[in-house]
Parts: C-alpha cells; structure tokens; sequence
C-alpha cells in the first residue's frame, strides 16, 4: 500500500504538521508511502504521502465528495493534495481475501454508493480516453510490441468511439478492486485509494472485471462483466468497450499478463 523509502522531509513535514506518533509503514505499493499513524488525541489514522502522479490527482477531493459514505474518510490534508490524512480501517482484511462471490455481492453493493454527481476539479474520462489514444500506439512499439496488435486497435477503437457519446457524469474509482476496498469498522467495507475521474457509470466496472485475484479464466472475466453490468442496470456493450480501452492502456508500459489475457478474453466475447 505504500512506499517505505519516501523523502524524509516529506515524513517529518506531516509529522510536525498533524503532531503525529507514526509506525511503520505499510508494505510497498504503487500509490505512495502509507503508514499507521496516531493524532495528539489518541486518535487513530494512517498517513499517506501520494506519489505525484495525473491519475492520483485530487484523490483528497474524492474522498471529500463521498465523505465516509462507502469510502475511507478524509481526515485533513496538505494545500497540495499529495499528504493526506486518512481514517484507519480496521481490521483492513482486502475484500480480495473474503472470496470472488462475496467480494462480487459487496462491490455490486458499493458502486452505486460512490456514483455522486462529479464535476470539476476531477479529470474527465473523455480527456483521460484522449490521452490513452494519444499514447497507446507509441508506447506498444517502444515497450517491443508486448501484445498482438489488435488489443491496440481494439483500445483506441472503443476509447475513440465511447468517449464522446456518454452519459450522466458520475465520481469514478478508476481502480476499485480487491485490494483497494478495506474491512472496517464504521462501515463492514471501505474503498481506499482513489484514482478519480468524472464519467459515465460503464467505466467503473473496468478494474473488476480484470481483476485476477477474483478468478483468472475466460468463464470469470465474461461473467463478472455479465454480472455486474446486469445487476448494476448498465449497457454491457459500453461497459466492455471501457474495460478493453483501460485495460490495454495501463497494460502497454508493462502491467501484469493477466490484465492483457482479460483484455483478450473480452475482445473473443
């Protein structure tokens, strides 16, 4: 969840900042450092210093907008938005470890809860479709052309052809999976770590369906994306359309293989 090795004057900054008694920091991952932290009050938190990066822009803004409701709870951050003050979930089991059915009924149950009207700040997912255009091709020939060409054409194909014809814009978790929804105490399961965009709903269900450690076949891909889109209300086609685009596009620069075969798997479907 968190880098361990951040620059230490951005650990001390948030330490003097919220007078903060902090542990060691949570294991390594992408988003940045995280940490369990305690406030003067003996309140708990956990600190988390964003890496700067486009898709974790106004991840504090996110989590404003849902305040607590079936995400974690912004307690303050910087004037910058890259240190962030959270609430501390407990016991914090992933939603990954309760088994693909269950994680399935409660992330069914959470996406309507995190489809608020959104608007500015947040980046759009017409521009963010643009921008995955813009890049993909380019990117699969400098990494060696990892894939076979059609998942490239496929993207661009349905970021092209979705982007510009959606519906009502909503606040997305552009990475809702397993591990980025917490057991908790205020509420039995918490979303974390945003990537927030405004767009329609079709897109939310994209880091689902690929998601691997919810079942890794043709049979448990097809069938998250029937399921969720079914019971969500949602236009399959679009909502496939979606996963394949964003897929491929955070696959290119070299994301798991098994993000690409469900890419290819929907493509085949």
């Amino acid at each position: 969840m968190g880098d361990p090795h951040p620059p230490l004057d951005r650990v001390e900054e948030a330490r003097e900042r919220w007078e903060l008694a902090i542990g060691p920091p949570y294991a390594a991952g992408a988003g940045g450092y995280a940490a369990p932290a305690e406030l003067p009050d003996g309140t708990p938190a956990v600190l988390k210093l964003i890496h700067p990066h486009r898709e974790a822009e106004h991840e504090a803004d996110a989590l404003v907008r849902w305040d607590g409701h079936g995400a974690v709870r912004l307690l303050d951050s910087s004037e910058d938005g890259w240190a962030v003050l959270l609430e501390r979930c407990e016991p914090g089991t992933p939603l990954s470890a309760a088994g693909p059915e269950k994680a399935l009924d409660v992330l069914v149950g959470l996406l309507p809860r995190l489809w608020v009207p959104a608007g500015p700040p947040f980046h759009t997912l017409t521009d963010e479709a643009g921008w995955w255009v813009g890049y993909l091709a380019d990117e699969w020939e400098a990494s060696g052309r990892p894939f076979e060409r059609r998942l490239v054409d496929a993207a661009v194909e349905a970021l092209t052809e979705l982007a510009p014809s959606q519906g009502e814009q909503v606040l997305l978790h552009q990475d809702l999976h397993g591990d980025n929804v917490l057991a908790a105490g205020r509420e039995p399961w918490l979303a974390i770590d945003p990537k927030p965009l405004a767009g329609e709903r079709e897109f939310a269900v994209a880091p689902i369906v690929r998601s691997f450690e919810l079942g890794h076949s043709r049979r448990a891909v097809v069938g998250r994306l029937d399921r969720l889109t079914s019971e969500l209300g949602l236009d399959r086609d679009r909502a496939r359309g979606w996963t394949i685009g964003q897929t491929v596009a955070w696959a290119v620069g070299g994301g798991p293989p098994e993000h690409v075969e469900a890419a290819r798997w929907l493509l085949d479907s």
